[in-house]
């Protein structure tokens, strides 16, 4: 079986380092459910505060994650958009919950984080290391609206940002795709495939019928089309293989549509990515 990318020694095993090209002060992971202390359906790294947890378990479970990055992860209320916030310097971000699904900063030290449990999480870099992202990616999300989804939303701030850098290679960018629910799990009716479809006729290969009006969709295979589409085509991480689905490896990743049926209730694992300074930064991060 195809292994993912194994953590480092420091972290839980079974939490995730992209392996994409990015300079050495970039920084990534994406979490799993081991490593903290929540119980029940919510066991046992929960990043969720919004799912019935216990709040003081999800809160040493957040300070287990910022203790391992040794950066500020900053948690938005995901709202299943296509808005995007422009993080702050770490410190000055606050406490506030940030209403969005993907969030963008050129700041060292803050870790643009999303939290998901079947949701495609999109982590985002460019060559030089003077921009990051991270998007939040649901269908809904994804779709949007006339085609402006929030992989469109979070590359336009992005592409803003990086012009305002570094000058060489500012917008190269290079995307990782996390863990999500795969292809042959993830059944949808009409309306989700014609969301696509509408604006994109050929999205519709991404789409298996699976009984009269029902679809398993490519949720990973839709996120690479809207990224090429972009003009971002070094795309890592999920290639909707079952080894990164989310309901087929319940050890490893919370997923909504299996617990919430199974157990009651679902935890939140997050996929960060965050500027961790070193060299090769441009004059504007030193």
């Amino acid at each position: 079986m195809k292994s993912l990318e194994p953590a480092q020694s420091a972290w839980p095993a079974s939490w995730l380092e992209p392996d994409w090209p990015v300079p050495s002060h970039v920084r990534a992971v994406c979490t799993s459910r081991e490593g903290g202390t929540s119980t029940g359906p919510w066991g046992s790294l929960n990043l969720g505060d919004h799912v019935a947890d216990v709040p003081a378990a999800v809160q040493a479970n957040r300070a287990v994650l910022a203790q391992a990055v040794g950066a500020q992860p900053i948690f938005m209320r995901q709202v299943h958009g296509v808005d995007v916030a422009e993080l702050p310097g770490a410190g000055d971000a606050g406490d506030t919950a940030i209403v969005a699904d993907a969030c963008v900063t050129t700041a060292m030290g803050v870790a643009c984080t999303v939290m998901v449990a079947d949701c495609l999480p999109v982590l985002l870099a460019n060559t030089v290391g003077t921009v990051v992202a991270a998007a939040h990616a649901g269908w809904r999300g994804l779709a949007g609206e006339a085609g402006q989804g929030v992989l469109e939303s979070v590359y336009q701030r992005f592409s803003a940002l990086a012009h305002d850098g570094c000058a060489q290679g500012a917008i190269n960018i290079v995307a990782w795709l996390g863990p999500c629910i795969g292809p042959d799990a993830f059944e949808v009716g009409d309306e989700v495939k014609a969301a696509f479809v509408q604006t994109d006729p050929d999205a519709a290969a991404l789409f298996r019928a699976s009984a009269p009006g029902k679809w398993w969709a490519n949720l990973s295979g839709l996120a690479r089309r809207r990224l090429h589409a972009l003009g971002v085509t070094q795309i890592y991480g999920n290639d909707g293989s079952d080894v990164w689905c989310t309901v087929h490896n319940p050890s490893r990743f919370f997923s909504y549509r299996r617990d919430q049926l199974t157990l009651g209730g679902s935890g939140r694992f997050a996929a960060c990515v965050w500027i961790d300074g070193g060299s090769g930064r441009c004059d504007k991060l030193a």
